[in-house]
């Protein structure tokens, strides 16, 4: 295992970059702890894959170095970072068994025949495959190629990390929670140094300690599941995490006080914010009521999902959602919410900041 140092890193894939903007990684600074299991979240072309293949050796970065234990590997091909990468499609020799394509990456290394035969079994039972231990790869459904894709990972004990590249895209949502599984209970048994990419919220906060949430080339937030959930650093976090993300209400910040459209909401806090300015309010956190104080709002529909109820509501011209638990009843002639204070996040310029006198 190792800790991985990212120490000004940027890449452009433009030869001579003028500005911030030609970069698909903006400039990062951070330690991967050693051991511990990261996913990189984040939509379609947010940079995911290119920082992942600049930590793996496929890619020489822009700026910035890599560090493995505090050694500069940036120029340092892959096979010299002793790590272990999963891509998207699986690759398998198809002309070997799929007890030879598990040992490949030891025999490769000298293991000894009785060791490598040990770890091949548990892998193979591992991914649910040890029937087709002798069956040619090359017969095998494309979920079965990327399960072996990803049992060659996994059977090395000694790397320095395991890159996972969206490893599950091909395989079938039951089979998706069993690896998913695996891959915990495999860390949690060895403690590799584990990085798995995605654009499933899903599979990144069942799968990682910490979750690094990106957003057009730029780390917008690092931490747990429950970071990310209850105070979101970014606009983006917010709407991207959850189901349905978070609520966002324009809003001019004064002091204690915001004022959404024509309603005074307190804050419980003073706040000094300027250029634009937002509150979110997770779904769990509005409130609904039938006249009196509040923020006018017009019930569009009710899903009733089975755990809970979500209610779609048109606010200030703007489509909220509000989560209301299966026992709650829906005040009859809604046409209002409000806010559960300890629910409020305020944003400026898409950025959270907190109240004076708080912590980050």
């Amino acid at each position: 295992m190792a800790k991985i140092t990212l120490e000004n890193l940027a890449h452009s894939y433009l030869p001579d970059p003028k500005s911030e903007n030609d970069f698909a990684l903006k400039e990062l600074n951070h330690d991967w702890a050693d051991g511990e299991a990261y996913a990189l979240l984040g939509s379609s072309g947010c940079g995911k894959s290119t920082l992942l293949n600049i930590i793996s050796g496929l890619l020489i970065p822009s700026q910035g170095r890599v560090l493995f234990d505090g050694t500069d590997v940036t120029m340092s091909p892959t096979a010299d970072r002793n790590i272990a990468q999963v891509f998207q499609f699986p690759v398998v020799y198809d002309t070997m068994t799929v007890r030879q394509n598990l040992a490949f990456p030891l025999k490769n290394r000298g293991m000894d025949a009785a060791e490598i035969k040990r770890r091949v079994q548990r892998v193979g039972k591992m991914i649910d495959m040890e029937a087709e231990l002798d069956h040619k790869a090359r017969g095998l459904t494309a979920d079965a190629k990327q399960k072996i894709s990803l049992g060659r990972g996994m059977v090395r004990e000694d790397v320095n990390a395991l890159l996972f590249d969206e490893p599950l895209t091909v395989i079938d949502p039951h089979m998706k929670w069993e690896l998913r599984t695996q891959l915990k209970q495999l860390h949690q048994d060895f403690g590799h140094t584990m990085i798995y990419v995605t654009h499933d919220q899903t599979e990144a906060l069942t799968f990682a300690d910490k979750v690094v949430v990106m957003y057009d080339g730029r780390v917008v937030q690092i931490g747990t599941p429950q970071d990310l959930f209850e105070r979101p650093a970014h606009t983006f976090v917010g709407y991207f995490i959850g189901s349905p993300g978070m609520n966002l209400f324009e809003a001019t910040i004064e002091g204690a006080t915001a004022r959404v459209g024509d309603t005074t909401v307190e804050l419980g806090g003073t706040y000094v914010a300027s250029g634009k300015t937002q509150l979110g309010v997770r779904p769990e956190f509005i409130r609904l009521s039938a006249g009196g104080t509040g923020i006018p709002a017009q019930i569009n529909r009710v899903e009733d999902v089975g755990r809970h109820k979500i209610v779609r509501l048109t606010v200030e011209g703007h489509e909220t959602n509000a989560v209301i638990g299966e026992g709650v009843d829906i005040p009859a002639g809604t046409d209002r919410i409000s806010f559960a204070p300890e629910g409020i996040n305020v944003y400026a310029n898409d950025w959270r900041i907190s109240a004076k006198g708080d912590a980050a």
